[in-house]
């Protein structure tokens, strides 16, 4: 493959560019809403599985002291 100068590699560049599809304001901001509800589901989720973790663990250390 041969190289190509600088300028060449820019005009690529420039080209490839244009041809990407950019999101619209809406699809952004749903996206983003999506992500943070996500978020909070992950979050919720985790300090449930948490809080069952440390009181079965909890529970086991109390039976054998």
């Amino acid at each position: 493959m041969a190289k190509a100068g600088p300028f060449k590699f820019l005009q690529e560049v420039r080209t490839e560019t244009n041809k990407v599809t950019w999101p619209s304001r809406k699809e952004t901001m749903i996206t983003t809403a999506m992500v943070f509800v996500m978020v909070a589901v992950a979050s919720i989720f985790f300090l449930l599985a948490d809080q069952v973790m440390q009181r079965v663990v909890t529970f086991i250390l109390t039976i054998f002291r």
